[in-house]
């Protein structure tokens, strides 16, 4: 990509976070519920009604939507996404907190899913309606069958209940900790990844240049190795970085289950307690990620492709 398409990029993603933040803070605007009245019932006290004004008042909720939307977004800019209602801390400093948790656990998911998906994507193509092509095919088929919560609950039955390996009540963030949660999630996503990598390589394996080489007596190793796979890249790291920032943002039901402190555990409470700053934080935050991760695999095209590199 050309300096001029970067800076075309950068300018679509300023525009579409722009109309992310007040699409949510909006929707936030509109939700039922006092967050006023929340913070202060939190111990259980009812609070009076000039308590309430009063709360409302420093908290900035008595102004007008517009107000309230310009004051936000001004200090978005400035790097200050507000206080959190329930955790009574900096939006940003709750953020980067529980945004190491969730990038770990990630990154080891999505190393997991390449090391599943990968061999038997490539074992599926090779041996096309052969027995390992019969055999990887049903078990994509049930794991796109199983949601990842039961997968979830299973595997934390298995190795936290019966065998004790792992701790049940969860809220580490050590290695021994992540292993679970992370395999859950690569579990749940090597069924429909393997099935892009098996189609991705069938459709190479079907090219006039592949039946080239086989009519010149090349390997079947070598034209895999070093003529199908390079050209399969392409599109296999446009979905390991649409895996990443799903990952990234859509953990929320395995990171409960084994009780991960990760971004998606905190929006859930974040949503259950009305804590409005949060709440917008996380979304305007996961849209950075996603956008960031979608730029960045653009910009490998050029490296893997050189055929994209269009004329400065």
């Amino acid at each position: 990509m050309t300096k001029k398409q970067i800076g075309k990029r950068f300018l679509q993603i300023l525009i579409v976070l722009f109309g992310i933040s007040f699409l949510t803070f909006g929707l936030t605007y509109l939700s039922p519920g006092d967050p006023a009245e929340i913070m202060l019932t939190e111990c259980g006290n009812l609070p009076t009604p000039e308590l309430l004004e009063q709360t409302r008042h420093e908290l900035g909720l008595d102004q007008p939507f517009l107000v309230q939307y310009g004051s936000w977004l001004k200090g978005v800019l400035t790097g200050d996404m507000g206080q959190s209602y329930s955790f009574k801390m900096p939006v940003v400093q709750k953020l980067v907190s529980c945004f190491w948790p969730t990038l770990k656990m990630s990154l080891l998911a999505l190393l997991m899913m390449i090391v599943i998906s990968i061999p038997l994507g490539i074992l599926a193509a090779v041996y096309q309606n052969k027995f390992p092509d019969y055999f990887v095919r049903g078990i994509t088929f049930i794991g796109v069958s199983v949601p990842s919560f039961w997968l979830g609950l299973i595997l934390l039955s298995i190795f936290g209940v019966q065998l004790r390996w792992v701790n049940v009540a969860g809220g580490s963030t050590d290695l021994k900790a992540m292993i679970l949660p992370s395999l859950t999630l690569a579990l749940a996503m090597s069924a429909k990844y393997t099935r892009q990598v098996r189609s991705a390589v069938l459709e190479e394996l079907h090219q006039d240049y592949v039946t080239g080489a086989r009519m010149r007596g090349i390997k079947e190793s070598v034209i895999l190795w070093r003529h199908v796979l390079p050209n399969v890249m392409l599109p296999l790291v446009t979905l390991l970085g649409l895996s990443l920032g799903s990952l990234l943002g859509g953990t929320a039901v395995v990171e409960i289950i084994y009780n991960w402190p990760g971004m998606g555990n905190m929006a859930v409470k974040a949503i259950s307690c009305r804590d409005y700053p949060l709440v917008q934080g996380y979304v305007l935050w996961i849209a950075i990620l996603y956008m960031c991760i979608n730029l960045l695999v653009d910009l490998s095209y050029t490296y893997l492709d050189p055929r994209l590199k269009e004329d400065r």
